[in-house]
């Protein structure tokens, strides 16, 4: 329920902090003493729409708060929850006890909101607003005016909430599997063009056999295989320049007569040798040309085993590059380099296994559609048969309501039209029809012209409905336009009744509806420093009986009609 509203540069309110309790609460004042400043501010931290003009001339923003307790409403605590917006110490054991909405609107029209301090959009606000308060007047947020609004009314009612979360269920199951055949079958006409070619082009893949790094060593392959004879050719004449051997024709090597390294050292060592007095040069000399030749007796080695490993297979080179050449010519058809080809294989395998299964997938799921539409039928035919009883019921305890309520020619019916195809809501969709005059024909409750006429049938359904209701808070903004006597004493009496099972806030200007509240607050004018402003004030009983009798005799207040305010309220109270 709604336990503190905050008002700051809001019209003519500077500053307000209002405290509400639960029960009926009566707010009365004088024509234009601002009693709908209240309902505006709040309607404001509720998510309507802002407008900077409402901003006095000397400030720069509004800000306004509202505080509900939500201790008992388990919607609001879920939604919180759901949307990550608890506080940090609340839990599953422990919900949130209070929630704060605040909204702040700047001169330049810009807007914010808050839930528990955390900003939020305003479709959130609303959303979680709809949880905690319902608002009756003749304004368009109304939510008996909303077709979805009708429908959970009539199966909160009705006790219909697993039965609709059965359906819910049903249907969602139903319309995936729907949605899943549509798209087989929309692409089931390519499928088997497709299917053509994919078969084809992982024939080619599969005998091309292509593994993973294969390409990398077929190309240094080849550039080996490609330098053989080159190489082949340079090694002799290494040989021959290093040891004098040649195993290549005599009459077209070059270096034939070349004198050879290896010599050439063996013959300086040996001139060394026969000195038997060496200088220090002449020793170092020695072991360089000693550590020399063996150098190149080992480099002749290596060149030995270079000859003998160097392969010269011109068979080979021809099927190496005949593979690359296949290997490069598959990686342009599909246009993609080759170290992509393996993973273009098992993508298009893949594909294919997909397609080839494609009608098996289909009879499933046409199987599971089927067998999905049954269990929906099922579930949809029970709740049916609920909202029908439950409809019927409805409509003959609200239609009482409004003959005590003086609206004896006013007629409602709740009625329910078979839908074409399954919906997650139910086989049929619902709405509130009304007629306000005998020989009138039944419209939708929209439609009604008259606001006093809406607020009076939301009373009589709120009566009707308030054990299942789910929303705490209920405002009823001047819903006795236009009645007096004994039907504003019957209002009076409903509204009790709403504001024992909950809150009940009420805009009212008749005395027969005032005297029934548990509370009382007046709305007034004071006139400070040159500014008007709106002033609310909590009354005590003593002043309940002045206030009350004010709305009785008007501006020529005397003792019968406080007289009479007195009876009114001992009646009550």
């Amino acid at each position: 329920m709604l336990t503190q509203l905050s008002i700051q540069n809001f019209a003519i309110v500077d500053h307000l902090d209002i405290e509400l309790q639960t029960g009926m609460t009566a707010i009365t004042g004088e024509t234009g003493a601002g009693k709908s400043i209240m309902l505006d501010a709040l309607g404001l931290t509720l998510g309507e729409r802002a407008d900077s003009s409402v901003i006095p001339a000397d400030k720069q923003r509004a800000d306004i708060s509202a505080c509900f307790t939500v201790a008992n409403n388990s919607r609001a605590q879920r939604w919180l929850e759901q949307h990550d917006l608890h506080c940090p110490e609340n839990t599953e054991k422990n919900p949130p006890q209070e929630c704060l909405l605040r909204r702040v609107i700047t001169r330049e029209g810009r807007s914010r909101a808050w839930i528990q301090g955390q900003p939020v959009t305003l479709q959130q606000l609303r959303e979680f607003s709809q949880l905690l308060i319902d608002i009756h007047s003749q304004h368009e947020h109304h939510s008996l005016l909303h077709r979805d609004s009708q429908r959970h009314l009539l199966d909160a009612y009705a006790g219909n909430d697993a039965l609709c979360r059965e359906v819910r269920e049903a249907y969602n199951q139903w319309q995936q599997t729907r949605q899943l055949l549509e798209q087989l079958r929309t692409t089931s006409d390519d499928n088997d063009a497709r299917l053509q070619l994919l078969q084809y082009q992982v024939e080619e893949l599969d005998a091309l056999a292509l593994q993973p790094g294969e390409v990398e060593q077929l190309e240094l392959e080849q550039k080996q295989l490609a330098s053989a004879g080159e190489l082949l050719t340079t090694g002799e004449a290494l040989l021959s320049l290093c040891s004098g051997e040649n195993h290549t024709d005599s009459n077209s090597s070059d270096f034939n007569n070349a004198a050879n390294i290896s010599d050439q050292l063996s013959q300086a060592l040996a001139l060394l040798g026969t000195q038997q007095h060496k200088t220090s040069h002449l020793l170092e000399v020695e072991k360089l040309l000693q550590s020399a030749h063996i150098q190149v007796e080992e480099a002749c080695n290596e060149i030995h085993l270079h000859q003998q490993t160097t392969p010269l297979d011109p068979q080979r080179l021809h099927t190496v590059e005949e593979r690359l050449s296949t290997i490069y010519q598959v990686a342009r058809k599909h246009r993609i380099a080759t170290d992509e080809i393996v993973a273009l294989h098992e993508k298009l395998n893949s594909e294919l296994e997909g397609l080839s299964s494609s009608d098996e997938k289909l009879e499933q799921l046409e199987r599971q559609q089927t067998e999905y539409l049954v269990n929906y039928q099922r579930s949809a035919a029970k709740l049916t048969e609920q909202r029908n009883k439950a409809a019927a019921k409805l409509s003959r305890a609200v239609n009482r309501e409004l003959t005590t309520l003086n609206m004896k020619g006013c007629k409602l019916t709740v009625a329910l039209s078979p839908r074409d195809e399954p919906h997650r809501h139910g086989a049929e969709s619902l709405e509130l029809l009304i007629k306000t005059n005998p020989g009138q024909p039944l419209q939708p409750l929209k439609k009604i012209a008259s606001g006093g006429e809406l607020s009076r049938i939301s009373l009589a359904i709120q009566v009707v409905t308030v054990q299942t209701s789910a929303i705490p808070s209920l405002v009823f903004d001047e819903v006795d336009v236009g009645i007096g006597g004994e039907t504003a004493a019957h209002v009076g009496t409903l509204l009790r009744k709403l504001g024992d099972k909950g809150q009940v806030l009420c805009v009212t200007h008749q005395a027969a509806v005032a005297a029934k509240a548990h509370q009382h607050i007046t709305v007034s004018k004071a006139v400070t420093r040159g500014k008007t402003r709106t002033c609310l004030h909590t009354l005590a009983d003593e002043e309940r009986v002045d206030e009350v009798a004010r709305m009785i005799g008007g501006a020529h207040m005397c003792e019968q009609s406080r007289a009479h305010a007195e009876v009114m309220l001992q009646t009550i109270n």
